[in-house]
């Protein structure tokens, strides 16, 4: 169709229309309300849904109502029962974790073997055990009924004055547990005080002629023979009767004759006992047998005895190694060996055997050269030879020049004590060691405290103006070298705390022993030794203790145990002789118990790091356990609580049904 027609029917409508003016105002009204229809059909339909939705939450108020009203309880009750599966599904996931912390822990146990804390906490660690010492004092002369009590009565007295006197001091680890004894013979009849006079000494064993006519050596084994002959009966050492036990030290007094003006001669034997002969009053006797027991039988010649702060140069395990070695200053004047093994080892034999309660001692010896001293001597015209001053002796040894520290018996906690023979070179030769005094010194040695010994030997041929060569190898006779020896068992005594000169007014002559020490020092140093290395057990055990317990997670095998265990053992048995008076026995096992007891703390696996404290166990494990044990703990509460509720519902629909019927 035409553009033309659609105009004329557009014209056309018009006209059929727009027949008047009213006509026209109401086609455009209905025009206008045509297209108001059209444009309200949206505003219409959400209107309609708005109407619907207010509809329906009003319904939902309505039922709420309903719900919350007693009448309609529909809502809090069902008809089935509630379903089992999550519930059981999320306590498996929670009983999975629960049986697994037992294996989790098992797993990071840290094994710790019993140690005895009740019996470490019973042991006394203040005080030194107490050892019972027994003094005897023999009397040849006349006697009257009362001598003997009251000369046993005078003799404890003085004997407790020294004592008081010295309180900060063990007092010879006897303490207050001492006994005294009197007898006097007077030719075959004795009257005895005390403890069991009779077993200690036999009526008519000496004649006292037999005084004059022997020398101190006969005497002293004269003594030691009449002595132990008494006591055979007893044991030995154990002294019989009183009740009481520990070794007995005797000391002899022989009067002399009317008219005898001689002063008293006082001698110390080399066994475990002492004598006086001639004129002394009871007074002076009673004063020198206090002094003999007191300070040499108990102290071993210190006049206030050792204290705990003594420490003998004696390994934590009880090893000693004795290292001699002979330096050559300077080979190219002279070269100089000994045979140490063929002489040396002989004479040292028995004083390692005499110390081996006290220490197990291995020897051995080696010869260096090249070995200057470090510090310079000076000439004396005076001694006409080279000199060192006691100032200088500090510097004497050569650290660095001289290898010492080869040792192949050291092993452990091992103590190396270094004896050194130095041979001067031809440019400082003869060379001596000046005293204060300005003489020389006649062993021409010096000791260092836990260090060993040096000793100074000029050759033969060494003189002060000779610079001649001397290369063909050298020997030292064995008479230098046994002189050489005895200067080292002198310092030897003097690093184990034994005095070799007692410069005492009273005591005329010190008996030697060829063991180097005599009985009654060695009674001396099993004493101090086994006192000593008890505290000192019974000390590490207790900071073995302390340390256990204050880390609870820290590894204690069963070695340690046992070594614990042991130690005690050990200490119990020491402890246990010491009281019996067996001062060898009781120092060798205070030395076994010494060595465990320092085992135990020493042992590798305390210094492992496969321990922790208890926070940083927590920091290693919580980061990882602690939100997923939460999560799942969480879960477990809330799925119970939701099952608690649905069955609550479920049962109260089943009595609402039962009361409906």
């Amino acid at each position: 169709m035409g553009a033309r027609g659609v105009v004329g029917r557009v014209g056309l409508h018009r006209l059929h229309m727009g027949g008047g003016d009213g006509g026209t105002a109401r086609t455009v009204k209905s025009g206008v309300h045509h297209r108001t229809a059209q444009i309200s059909k949206p505003v219409q339909l959400r209107t309609a849904l708005g109407s619907d939705f207010v509809g329906k939450e009003r319904e939902c108020k309505t039922n709420s109502l309903e719900t919350d009203s007693p009448s309609s309880a529909l809502s809090d009750r069902r008809p089935t029962t509630p379903g089992k599966k999550r519930l059981l599904l999320t306590l498996s996931v929670l009983l999975s974790f629960l049986a697994g912390l037992p294996f989790l822990l098992k797993s990071t146990e840290i094994y710790r073997s019993p140690l005895p804390y009740a019996s470490l906490s019973s042991l006394p660690r203040s005080d030194p055990p107490s050892v019972p010492c027994r003094f005897h004092a023999l009397f040849l002369r006349p006697a009257d009924p009362d001598l003997a009590d009251r000369l046993a009565l005078s003799i404890s007295d003085e004997l407790r004055r020294r004592r008081r006197r010295s309180a900060d001091h063990p007092f010879g680890c006897c303490g207050g547990d001492f006994a005294v004894s009197v007898t006097v013979d007077s030719r075959g009849s004795c009257v005895g005080s005390g403890a069991a006079p009779a077993c200690l000494w036999s009526c008519g064993a000496v004649d006292p002629a037999e005084f004059a006519g022997r020398d101190d050596e006969a005497v002293d084994e004269l003594l030691d023979s009449a002595l132990n002959g008494g006591r055979g009966e007893c044991s030995g050492t154990i002294c019989c009767g009183g009740g009481g036990g520990g070794t007995v030290y005797s000391v002899v007094v022989v009067q002399g004759e009317e008219g005898d003006e001689r002063q008293a001669r006082v001698v110390v034997g080399k066994h475990r006992h002492a004598w006086m002969v001639g004129r002394i009053d009871e007074e002076d006797a009673v004063s020198m047998i206090g002094k003999i027991f007191a300070k040499y039988f108990m102290n071993g010649g210190v006049e206030n005895g050792g204290g705990k702060e003594e420490f003998m140069p004696v390994g934590s395990d009880g090893s000693v190694v004795l290292s001699f070695s002979l330096l050559n200053a300077d080979p190219n004047d002279w070269v100089y060996d000994w045979e140490f093994q063929k002489i040396g080892e002989n004479m040292l034999a028995p004083v390692a055997e005499a110390l081996a309660p006290i220490a197990n001692i291995s020897i051995e010896s080696q010869v260096l050269y090249h070995t200057p001293k470090s510090s310079n001597s000076l000439w004396d015209d005076k001694l006409d030879s080279w000199i060192l001053s006691i100032g200088d002796l500090p510097f004497f040894v050569n650290s660095n020049e001289w290898h010492l520290d080869t040792s192949i018996s050291a092993t452990g906690r091992s103590k190396v004590l270094q004896f050194v023979v130095y041979v001067p070179s031809a440019r400082e030769c003869p060379l001596y060691l000046q005293l204060p005094d300005g003489k020389a010194s006649k062993t021409n040695a010096f000791i260092s405290p836990m260090w060993g010994g040096v000793v100074v030997w000029n050759p033969p041929q060494c003189s002060s103006d000779s610079q001649k060569m001397h290369t063909a190898r050298n020997r030292i006779s064995a008479q230098d070298l046994q002189k050489i020896l005895e200067v080292f068992v002198g310092q030897l005594r003097l690093l184990f705390g034994v005095n070799s000169s007692h410069k005492e007014s009273g005591i005329s002559k010190f008996i030697a022993s060829e063991k180097g020490f005599t009985e009654w020092e060695l009674d001396v140093l099993y004493r101090h030794h086994a006192c000593s290395n008890i505290l000192s057990c019974l000390t590490t055990l207790e900071s073995l203790s302390n340390l256990v317990q204050s880390l609870p997670r820290m590894i204690v095998t069963d070695e340690i145990g046992k070594q614990v265990k042991l130690s005690l053992e050990a200490a119990y048995l020491a402890q246990r002789n010491a009281s019996l008076g067996i001062n060898d026995a009781s120092a060798e096992s205070s030395t076994k118990a010494r060595a465990l007891a320092e085992d135990a703390f020493f042992h590798p696996s305390i210094m492992s790091i496969s321990y922790s404290s208890i926070e940083h166990y927590f920091a290693i494990y919580m980061p990882f356990f602690a939100p997923v044990c939460l999560h799942v703990l969480l879960a477990a509460i809330k799925e119970v609580k939701r099952y608690r509720r649905e069955r609550a519902k479920y049962l109260a629909f089943l009595a609402a049904q039962a009361g409906s019927s």
